[in-house]
């Protein structure tokens, strides 16, 4: 019985061998390297959350008559909608209707020339946004194409 306790400890410390402490040797096949040995004694695994991320929504609402309204930062989709359309009836339209929605990322509306409309569209920052709603502005043949508005609606960080 001892030496079956003798030879599982120094098989242990022959293993530890070549990893630094409180590590222990992993690989096989020529490839090697060294993991953390278990335990709760540290390292990212024993990391605790301080928050959460959340998406949030934009959106942006037109009327007939020309009016329109937008808002960024909003945590569903539903609540966007409203208050885009909300937004866009505060200067007296009674007919708004969203016309773009967009969650995590950034959007651009680009004024066409009047029989060519508005042109939306959507990306990573106000700047991708701009030129992919400008290039599609242009690809319509438009003659001029006017910023209307750009903005944001990025995740949110709630601490705990």
């Amino acid at each position: 019985m001892a030496s079956v306790l003798l030879s599982s400890v120094s098989f242990q410390g022959a293993a530890e061998g070549r990893c630094p402490p409180g590590q222990y040797p992993v690989g096989g096949q020529g490839v090697g390297g060294c993991a953390p040995i278990g335990g709760g004694t540290g390292g990212s695994s024993d990391a605790v959350p301080t928050g959460r991320w959340h998406k949030t929504w934009g959106a942006v609402a037109f009327s007939k008559s020309g009016d329109a309204g937008a808002v960024v930062g909003k945590m569903s989709k539903d609540e966007a909608v409203a208050g885009a359309i909300e937004k866009c009836a505060q200067w007296g339209a009674t007919d708004c209707k969203a016309g773009l929605t967009f969650k995590n990322q950034c959007a651009a509306v680009i004024q066409a020339d009047k029989s060519l409309g508005t042109k939306l569209n959507t990306g990573a920052t106000k700047e991708i946004a701009l030129q992919r709603a400008t290039e599609s502005c242009k690809k319509a043949g438009s003659s001029s194409c006017t910023q209307v508005y750009a903005d944001c609606s990025m995740p949110a960080f709630e601490k705990f």
